[in-house]
């Protein structure tokens, strides 16, 4: 049974909704609490001040999408069978990225069940899903998420997610959610009629800032820590990713990620957060004690970045920054190239040295869903370089001192990009974000006719992995190679520990020593030798 509320704090009236007609609701302080408890699996909904229903900030479920009635859930009935597990410390984990939608050729949670024999084949200790928060439309990355509590009703809802994640587990396997707390869609954001969970005081490439600290911004901040222990508390994931916390926007003495990182540490010691970030600012995963805000660990976009201008050759936009062999050492060494010193593609200095953090606290990676998707044409790395270059940059990611992470069908060099694609109901937002896709590019020199288009049925299609590849002589080398890396990294422990002596010889080759193993990456040879 459940209690239907809301917090609502300017509103002269709340009335639940239901099947059998409106009920008005009573005030608790800002609060607003229905007279009865409801059972699991009740459609309900808010009506604010006399307004059209309205789903639940906080709704479970939402199986007629983002502007239908919620669903009431009682996460207690749900029979878990794997309640021990406990997965791998950060430091010994490879991460997997996968996108629900296109991983399998179901797009569901049940699909992705399928396919987790051959992860575990592969080596990879942690699935790390992109977001599952309940979107418009029937398909999209998930960044565009309004209703943060219930999981997408067309990959399975939540009890499809809570058997997924049980699944993993039964299989040795930790799973990472990708979590949106820098902002919210514009289709289906009801949050605003309720309290004031925006403010005009920022704004953020998407629109309005989250509000962290004006007015009313303690019970916004609840909101979001809440919503973080919920992940890991009513579906049991081990971490949670937070996507571009250089967008929370947040004045505060006590920032929300340190408030969040407190929670999570106090939940419970073995789950933990991993950052996106953009600022190259140690401060985020260092400890409290030290001034940190105590996240776990950061993604490490330096480390591609430097990669990728290696392998590829590529030097537009923000790989105008890199490009020399000893950028890519520097950031085998420290995994920010920019700590501090001038940055071109910026026009100002970037970065902080990361003194005090352990590189096994950078996740690395040569391939991931922005680096891949915000490209036009949505391109994988082997389009982009050779396959000598790819082993590089597979043997550097898997045995270097950064947690690697690989992006789903990258070990078997799969054939389909990973496209930037939507399905947004309202037909303006759609035109919107179809042509707003087509001017970004054309500035890049791109044929509006060659840039897809995210609305379209076909893009997303195009982005959905093809399984059989891997058994195809083209692929299968290169699974296999992948295979290897990952099993030499697992068996020794030198290369989990953070440390890497880096030389270079020249302008085009690299000898990375960690203890007995030895990897020379030669770029102008395109070859990659692994003395273990």
């Amino acid at each position: 049974m459940t209690t239907p509320a809301v917090w609502a704090p300017a509103a002269s009236s709340v009335e639940l909704v239901t099947d059998e007609g409106r009920a008005p609701m009573n005030r608790d302080g800002e609060w607003w609490r229905a007279g009865s408890d409801v059972p699991a699996g009740t459609r309900y909904a808010f009506a604010v001040d006399g307004s059209d229903a309205m789903p639940d900030p906080r709704s479970a479920s939402q199986p007629e999408g983002v502007h239908g009635r919620s669903v009431t859930v009682d996460h207690a009935d749900y029979p878990w069978r794997h309640s021990e597990f406990t997965g791998p410390a950060l430091a010994d984990s490879v991460l997997y990225e996968l996108h629900v939608g296109t991983f399998s050729a179901e797009g569901t949670f049940a699909g992705a069940a399928r396919h987790l024999d051959a992860l575990v084949d592969l080596g990879v200790t942690t699935v790390e899903l992109m977001p599952v928060a309940e979107f418009p439309g029937s398909r999209g990355w998930g960044y565009d998420g309004v209703d943060l509590f219930a999981p997408h009703h067309g990959y399975g809802g939540p009890e499809e997610l809570k058997a997924l994640v049980d699944a993993c587990h039964a299989r040795g396997l930790s799973v990472v959610l990708d979590v949106v707390y820098n902002h919210l869609g514009p289709d289906g954001n009801y949050l605003g009629a309720f309290g004031p969970y925006f403010t005009d005081r920022f704004n953020t490439p998407w629109g309005a800032a989250v509000n962290l600290d004006d007015r009313g911004s303690d019970d916004v901040r609840a909101f979001i820590v809440d919503n973080a222990l919920m992940w890991l508390r009513d579906y049991r994931f081990d971490g949670l990713r937070l996507d571009a916390v250089h967008a929370l926007l947040d004045q505060s003495a006590t920032h929300i990620l340190e408030d969040m990182a407190i929670a999570v540490d106090q939940f419970e010691s073995n789950k933990f957060l991993i950052a996106e970030s953009d600022l190259n600012d140690p401060r985020l995963v260092r400890r409290r004690d030290v001034g940190g805000y105590g996240v776990h660990a950061q993604w490490c976009d330096d480390f591609h970045h430097a990669l990728h201008a290696m392998v590829t050759g590529e030097r537009d936009g923000y790989y105008a920054d890199f490009g020399r062999i000893e950028d890519l050492a520097e950031a085998l060494r420290y995994g920010f190239v920019f700590r501090g010193q001038h940055s071109p593609f910026r026009g100002r200095r970037h970065g902080r040295p990361p003194e005090g953090v352990s590189l096994t606290q950078m996740i690395g990676y040569s391939q991931n869903h922005d680096q891949i998707g915000n490209r036009a044409a949505g391109d994988r790395l082997g389009r982009l370089a050779s396959d000598g270059g790819v082993r590089i940059a597979a043997a550097l990611v898997l045995l270097g001192p950064l947690t690697p992470m690989l992006f789903q069908g990258e070990e078997w060099g799969a054939s389909t990009p990973f496209q930037y694609f939507t399905d947004h109901e309202n037909p303006e937002l759609g035109r919107a974000v179809s042509e707003g896709r087509k001017r970004e590019f054309a500035a890049f020199g791109w044929s509006p006719d060659d840039v897809p288009d995210p609305q379209a049925q076909s893009t997303f299609d195009a982005s959905r992995l093809h399984w059989d590849e891997r058994e195809k002589p083209n692929h299968a080398g290169l699974l296999a190679f992948y295979k290897d890396l990952i099993a030499l990294r697992r068996s020794r422990p030198e290369l989990r520990n953070g440390a890497a002596e880096v030389s270079v010889e020249g302008d085009a080759r690299l000898v990375m020593r960690r203890g007995d193993v030895v990897v020379t990456a030669d770029f102008a040879a395109d070859t990659v030798a692994i003395d273990a």
